[in-house]
């Protein structure tokens, strides 16, 4: 697993050169947002369980065949399965969140996904909406707690989606 930083510098030490002007740039921003980075962390930490609740319940308010009779999140089992992976995304988004950095995502999140859902027939564009609305309301909680630049909470949960939406299924 890697950071901003750590990523940053492997890519400088491959090419063998030094920090330049871009480098300097692209840490600064990084170092700058840190407080709030780690701020948005620890309100995800303490409102997961929220979060993920709210954004289900918007999720099968908006595809409600979801958990109609024959939907992919019908039974309490594929209800609760369907929570439980909207839990795991966000967790790992707060994570990216911190480090700066998506490679994360892609080792421990986005890798192999494709396969699974191909097998379990599930879809992907509720699970993209998922994570959207669960996006929006960090992004919300972020403002309300007087950040103001809120644009680094985009990076991961986008990242995310636009990796799934290639899921062809």
């Amino acid at each position: 697993m890697q950071d901003a930083v750590t990523n940053l510098i492997r890519t400088y030490d491959i090419s063998g050169s030094y920090l330049d002007r871009n480098a300097i740039d692209s840490l600064q921003h990084y170092f700058k947002s840190g407080a709030a980075r780690v701020a948005v962390a620890t309100a995800i930490s303490g409102n997961a369980a929220s979060v993920v609740r709210t954004a289900g319940t918007a999720l099968f308010e908006q595809v409600p065949e979801l958990i109609s009779p024959g939907g992919n999140a019908y039974t309490t089992r594929r209800y609760s399965a369907c929570l439980r992976d909207l839990d795991y995304y966000l967790r790992y988004a707060s994570y990216a969140l911190v480090a700066g950095d998506m490679n994360l995502l892609d080792e421990r999140v986005l890798q192999g996904l494709r396969e699974t859902y191909n097998s379990l027939g599930v879809p992907v564009a509720p699970t993209v909406i998922g994570i959207q609305l669960m996006k929006d309301q960090i992004k919300r909680m972020a403002e309300e707690s007087g950040i103001v630049d809120t644009s680094f909470i985009d990076q991961p949960f986008d990242y995310m989606c636009r990796e799934l939406s290639e899921i062809s299924i």
